[in-house]
């Protein structure tokens, strides 16, 4: 683009709906794309490499779901879905999508600017994490609890000596619980360390992101043993294996 600005694609097919985020993004100071279906949402996607995708759901001729998962196919970026309110969280922030967080229509232009915001600020974070950690690859930088070996430098998580496929984001949700082994992390301290929301932001999408998590590292999700639930509080990392 020939600047520093960030650039987000925004795909909707309610035109008065692409207008309104572009303009307000536009006047935050982003650059903007824009696609009124899937399949050329992909297409610009894939061509421009945005910094971060706004996706709605419900599109023609390839929803979003689906969209969001051939993008992520190809690109590690944000991307924040638009969804009607009785859409189910779970396959909106589904494993297998990799969508980053969701957001409920109707929304605060507010809200959503300060997610966007959000969201670009994490990526940079871990980006240049990455890049330091691929500079400095000689030195081991693992972090251990009990059954858990996580690897900050190549993003890498271990149980049991078997490696975890994780997502960045259930990534960062484990290392940041793991750095404090035994010690409760509310809800909201996670959404705003993991995900960057200081105020905006449904804790929901922590329960279904540390579910995901449950999903790939124990033995049996009715009873966790590594990540554990201090109900109606938040979450931590046993310091050790429990014995089954």
């Amino acid at each position: 683009m020939g600047d520093n600005k960030k650039t987000i694609l925004v795909v909707d097919d309610e035109r008065t709906i692409v207008d309104m985020l572009v303009y307000n993004l536009q006047k935050e100071g982003y650059n903007t794309l824009e696609a009124g279906d899937g399949e050329t949402a992909v297409s610009v996607a894939l061509d421009k490499k945005p910094d971060l995708v706004l996706l709605d759901i419900m599109l023609p001729k390839m929803d979003g779901l689906a969209v969001c998962k051939r993008i992520r196919q190809y690109l590690n970026i944000p991307i924040l879905m638009l969804s009607a309110k009785d859409e189910e969280i779970d396959k909106i922030l589904g494993l297998e999508l990799g969508a980053d967080d969701y957001i409920t229509k109707p929304f605060s232009v507010r809200e959503l600017m300060a997610r966007v915001k959000a969201n670009l600020r994490k990526a940079e974070i871990t980006a240049k994490a990455m890049d330091t950690g691929i500079k400095e690859k000689e030195e081991t930088n693992l972090l251990i609890v009990g059954d858990l070996s996580l690897d900050l430098n190549k993003f890498e998580v271990k149980v049991r000596g078997e490696t975890i496929d994780l997502t960045l984001r259930e990534f960062e949700v484990i290392r940041y619980l793991a750095a404090q082994p035994g010690q409760v992390v509310t809800r909201e301290t996670l959404l705003e360390k993991v995900w960057g929301y200081e105020y905006y932001g449904d804790i929901r999408t922590v329960d279904v992101t540390v579910r995901r998590i449950r999903e790939k590292i124990e033995k049996d999700t009715s009873t966790p043993k590594i990540l554990i639930t201090k109900r109606g509080v938040g979450y931590y990392i046993a310091s050790r294996e429990i014995a089954l």
